[in-house]
Order: structure tokens, then C-alpha cells, then sequence
């Protein structure tokens, strides 16, 4: 695995985004990848001038241009018109599940009359789909009030813009 250090972070390199190629004397590659900070995907872009003759790699530039979405359409088989394949399986130990996952407890919190407190005990399941605006998430959530455990089927979407909307929530009775 790639790490670079970039003023006293270390960023573990993810994955090419996008690659170009320019002919000069070698060739000047145009990437774009994601790589994570602090556990936080993010986009940069460097150039890079290879020499191949010369045995010479230089990397010309590299610069963070944005947050990355954790889940994007490529990631889940998506195509961009939003008729992709639909849900697919992912690792409930995603940070971004596990965010969608506090939110729904947090709203199954503030919907109840309980004076317990709900607590999350484990995300027994998950599933995202994303769509241009926003990506979703579908999770069996199994969470603890008092000494009584319960689980719930959730339905959590995201905006691109990074907030949290509990969309749909039904306990689970199984």
C-alpha cells in the first residue's frame, strides 16, 4: 500500500479516480485519487513526469481538492442516470455506516417516549444504494434500552452536502 506524507499527515492511498495521460519529453500523468486522512476520504490531484529512458519520476504537483463521498456510484455498480443495480452489500464496519447507524438511533431516540436510552449495540446488516443527490442506506440495527434488546430495519439517506435524514424505521420482531 502507498503512503505519502503530506505536511506531517500520512495518507493512505485508495484509489486512482481518474488517470490522463499527456505526451511531452516522457509523459506527464494527470491522476486523481483518493486516498485517506485521519480516516477521512478525500480527492487530490497530482501530476507526475516519467522519463522512462531516464529512469526519472517526478511528481510535479499534488493538491487536496475536496472530500471524497464514502460510497459513490462506482463503488456500488451504480450508473449515474440512477439505474444501476440498486442495493448492494456493504461492510457494516464502514465509517459512514456507522455514522448512518448513530443518526438512526439518535432519531429512534428523540421519536420515543422512552426514558431509557436507546444504545447501539451492533449493525447486524447493511446495504447503500446511491442516486446523484444522495446515497442510502438500509440497515438491521440491533440496539439495547434498559436490559431489553431490540433491532430495527432502517432506511437512512445522506445528502451530499453531509446530512443524516432517518427516513424509514420499523422494529423488528423476528
Amino acid at each position: 500500500m502507498l503512503n505519502v506524507l503530506v505536511k506531517n499527515a500520512v495518507l493512505e492511498f485508495g484509489r486512482v479516480v481518474k488517470a490522463q495521460e499527456q505526451v511531452v519529453a516522457g509523459t506527464l500523468h494527470h491522476l486523481t485519487i483518493e486516498a485517506i486522512d485521519a480516516g477521512k476520504k478525500k480527492i487530490y490531484e497530482a501530476k507526475v513526469w516519467v522519463k522512462p529512458w531516464l529512469n526519472f519520476k517526478d511528481l510535479q504537483e499534488f493538491k487536496h481538492t475536496g472530500d471524497s463521498p464514502s460510497f459513490t456510484p462506482s463503488d456500488l455498480g451504480a450508473k449515474k442516470d440512477g439505474h444501476g443495480p440498486g442495493w448492494k452489500e456493504v461492510p457494516v464496519h464502514d465509517p459512514e455506516i456507522q455514522h448512518a447507524a448513530d443518526h438512526a438511533v439518535n432519531s429512534i431516540q428523540q421519536r420515543s417516549n422512552s426514558l431509557l436510552p436507546y444504545v447501539l449495540q451492533e449493525i447486524m446488516h447493511a446495504k447503500a444504494e446511491v442516486i446523484d443527490e444522495f446515497a442510502k442506506f438500509k440497515m438491521l440495527l440491533k440496539v439495547k434500552r434498559g436490559e431489553k434488546e431490540e433491532k430495527f430495519n432502517v432506511e437512512v439517506h445522506k445528502k451530499n452536502e453531509g446530512g443524516f435524514l432517518l427516513n424509514q424505521m420499523e422494529q423488528d420482531h423476528s
